[in-house]
């Protein structure tokens, strides 16, 4: 693999976010953990144990200025330099029946999962454009390539996620820069767990009976590994992946063909 000085993970704390980062740590490449929560950055950044390789900042990738100041930051920091790699993880995913849904909570979805990418990617693709060589790698979700239902406003937004992947992905084909979006299946996450327990408090349904509402919809009948996820970024990373771009990369068992 070409040798990478700089990737930032947004989202990095948990879930996906924190396996992709260790899996970039563990092939020796640099990486900035961002999120909103300090002491969740840090408590994941400790795990890795490789304090020259990794450093913490938080940032709201809602917030324009707040992602501003975060690459500024990120960039200048010694050892690091102009990314690399920029994987937009970040993301929110309440649900709610499309009738009972606010204006307000709409647009926060938006505001995280669409805004957010369109912030962190502005603020590194010059640099790209200067090295001539970039992998900005959004993860969206299956609920950008197709429906569920109760959660239009995630599904609405991480499609509009894969709908920039692709555009940028064409303004960018002939500058050394490749754009993907990996879209995984249901993950086995703390937002998974969250919403097996509330529906066991909201129906009395066993935790079994609850996961199933997530599980049956995947082929292999079992939930995503974030390494999984993890792996399928590392890839797009490499510079044997130079003609990957584009693309949706369905990490799903099957559920999305």
């Amino acid at each position: 693999m070409k040798k990478l000085s700089h990737a930032v993970v947004t989202g990095a704390g948990t879930g996906i976010g924190a396996a992709i980062t260790q899996l970039l740590v563990n092939n020796s490449i640099p990486v900035t953990l961002m999120g909103r929560r300090k002491d969740v950055l840090e408590r994941t950044a400790d795990k890795l144990g490789k304090p020259d390789l990794v450093q913490t900042i938080v940032c709201d990738v809602s917030n324009e200025k707040s992602v501003q100041q975060a690459f500024a930051l990120a960039a200048d920091a010694e050892g690091f330099g102009l990314v690399d790699v920029l994987v937009n993880n970040a993301g929110i995913a309440p649900s709610a029946p499309f009738h009972k849904l606010t204006f307000e909570e709409w647009n926060s979805v938006f505001e995280v999962n669409l805004h957010g990418v369109f912030h962190c990617t502005q603020a590194v693709l010059s640099g790209m454009r200067e090295k001539k060589f970039g992998r900005i790698i959004n993860i969206a979700s299956t609920a950008a390539q197709r429906g569920y239902a109760y959660v239009s406003a995630y599904c609405a937004a991480k499609h509009g996620v894969l709908g920039l992947s692709r555009a940028l992905a064409l303004e960018t084909a002939r500058q050394g820069i490749t754009v993907n979006a990996v879209c995984p299946g249901f993950t086995d996450t703390e937002i998974i767990r969250s919403s097996v327990a509330s529906i066991q408090d909201k129906t009395g349904r066993s935790e079994a009976e609850a996961l199933a509402e997530f599980t049956s919809v995947n082929p292999q009948a079992r939930l995503v590994l974030p390494e999984e996820v993890a792996n399928a970024v590392l890839w797009l990373c490499a510079e044997e992946s130079s003609s990957i771009t584009g693309q949706a990369i369905s990490v799903s068992g099957g559920e999305v063909m």
